[in-house]
């Protein structure tokens, strides 16, 4: 009896393995465009940085790729407008290139979702250009890509989650 219930329960762990995606070494080597990068938002070097500014607003954009004739010259992202605009004395005058990160890295969609990871991860990018080999903006890949690139390997331990973890105390402290 206790033979047929272990071979029914590892019968149903197998089923269930054979049905889900694992994440392993190899996962990571897949090429960038299966993290499905975003369409690119671009605007050129000389614009104004205040009109930048106003667009990222209305569209709710953290970052945009900044181009000069339709070759990637830069991003322009929260963090620079913070750390390199504000209380500027002419920031009402500043251009998109007075602030904009130049040359940032960037990749091509056929590179391996790896190395988009290791530049998140050392230089603390939130976003990363995709370009061709023209150096033209292709794509933009967030973190919120790669986070639900391994969400997808994931998804009934994950998404069955409750909406919140329990954190109640299980004894009454004090006496």
């Amino acid at each position: 009896m206790d033979d047929e219930i272990i071979n029914e329960d590892l019968t149903i762990m197998n089923e269930r393995m054979g049905n889900s995606k694992f994440i392993d070494s190899k996962t990571f080597l897949r090429p960038v465009r299966e993290l499905n990068p975003s369409t690119p938002v671009t605007i050129d070097l000389e614009d104004n940085l205040a009109d930048a500014l106003v667009f990222m607003q209305m569209k709710q954009f953290g970052c945009l790729l900044i181009t000069k004739r339709e070759k990637l010259a830069g991003i322009l992202t929260e963090r620079d407008v913070i750390a390199k605009a504000i209380g500027h004395s002419e920031y009402q005058t500043l251009k998109v290139k007075d602030v904009m990160t130049p040359d940032p890295e960037s990749f091509q969609e056929n590179d391996e979702i790896a190395y988009i990871m290791k530049a998140m991860d050392v230089g603390g990018y939130r976003h990363v250009p995709i370009v061709n080999n023209n150096n033209e903006p292709v794509g933009m890949v967030s973190v919120k890509d790669v986070i639900r690139f391994i969400v997808d390997h994931f998804p009934d331990e994950i998404m069955n989650l409750p909406p919140a973890p329990n954190r109640k105390a299980t004894q009454q402290d004090g006496g």
